[in-house]
């Protein structure tokens, strides 16, 4: 009797980069927001911001963890900011932001 194991590692190769694939269309994709407040104890900043589809939100206020402490001291309330966001650590965190001119 002969083995062939082609077929099954064919199959979970062809399922590792579907599952990758997956993967980088869900990677956050940066949306435009506006800053409504900052909380530099908490390390949080609450934004007006559109649809974050890698995340399932819709458009709405909310705040959010930031991944770097030190961009709430570069930024205003009412900045235009373009950002990404991520579940980090179990809360919704911005892992990028820039201020939008």
């Amino acid at each position: 009797m002969k083995l062939n194991f082609a077929r099954p590692l064919a199959r979970q190769l062809a399922g590792l980069m579907l599952g990758l694939g997956v993967a980088v269309a869900a990677a956050a994709q940066p949306v435009d927001g506006e800053v409504m407040r900052i909380d530099q104890e908490a390390g949080k900043i609450t934004l007006k911001h559109g649809e974050i589809k890698n995340l399932d939100i819709p458009a709405m206020q909310m705040a959010f963890r930031v991944a770097d402490p030190n961009w709430l001291k570069t930024l205003q309330v009412h900045d235009k900011v373009r950002f990404s966001a991520d579940k980090v650590g179990g809360q919704f965190t911005i892992t990028a932001i820039e201020v939008r001119k």
